[in-house]
């Protein structure tokens, strides 16, 4: 199994980036560069433990589609989800916000496995150091939103 843990430290309150851990925000900034689509079951506005989500997109012209169960959330302070996509690569992804000094910091830990004794090789060579490339530049993007965002006009 492979796991990767990035952290970004941003100049905003933890409940500003909170804000951003809803389903209908998190498009802006995760998964941007699959052009990311968040549904939630039933159509929740938020997410909450034990609910299906579904995040379909592309990514160097495949459709890529995963389906993640909520196993834990609590607003503003932390969101994990454990998935499946088409390929069987199965796993956890793991954010949680905290106070940093005057700002905010958002750690994410994924842990991933592929499926095959290939895929234990593909993923130890490839997918570890592609996965966390990708989690920088989603924390990344998250950062841009906070750090343009004030809290006036955002609903929280």
């Amino acid at each position: 199994m492979g796991q990767v843990t990035v952290s970004v430290e941003m100049a905003g309150p933890t409940d500003l980036v909170g804000a951003f851990f809803i389903p209908q925000r998190m498009p802006y900034w995760y998964g941007r560069d699959m052009e990311s689509r968040v549904q939630v079951q039933r159509g929740a506005r938020e997410f909450a433990e034990g609910l299906q989500v579904r995040i379909q997109g592309k990514l160097a012209n495949r459709d890529v589609s995963l389906i993640a169960r909520v196993t834990a959330y609590e607003r503003g302070r932390l969101l994990e989800w454990r998935f499946e996509d088409s390929y069987g690569v199965t796993g956890l992804q793991r954010w949680v916000i905290e106070a940093a000094g005057s700002g905010a910091r958002v750690t994410v830990r994924d842990e991933f496995e592929l499926p095959g004794w290939f895929g234990k090789i593909w993923g130890r060579l490839f997918t570890r150091p592609a996965v966390r490339a990708r989690d920088r530049r989603d924390l990344e993007f998250l950062k841009r939103f906070v750090e343009r965002t004030g809290l006036e006009g955002m609903r929280l």
